[in-house]
């Protein structure tokens, strides 16, 4: 939780591990309720390395002062593709 929106991170750690690394973010709509977009990695224990980069959009509500996750939503490369092209048929671009 944080009480600034440029602090706002998807990034987590578990005893010194980064299991899930951001890359980057873009803050989609800021106010009470603020959408960001990350782009991360998630660490794979198996191969000992991080997988392939995803998206993940994230809606986070501002209260008492401080912002909560309230939804995300998770796009993978199979995904991200599909999303592009539909959004591109609605909008011109």
């Amino acid at each position: 939780m944080s009480n600034d929106i440029d602090e706002l991170t998807i990034q987590y750690e578990e005893e010194g591990q980064v299991l899930i690394e951001e890359l980057d973010k873009c803050i989609l709509h800021r106010g009470a309720w603020t959408t960001v977009l990350f782009l991360y990695r998630e660490w794979d224990a198996k191969t000992n390395d991080y997988g392939a980069p995803k998206a993940g959009l994230r809606r986070y509500q501002k209260s008492g002062g401080v912002f909560r996750k309230r939804d995300g939503i998770n796009l993978g490369e199979k995904n991200i593709p599909l999303l592009i092209s539909q959004l591109k048929t609605w909008f011109e671009v």
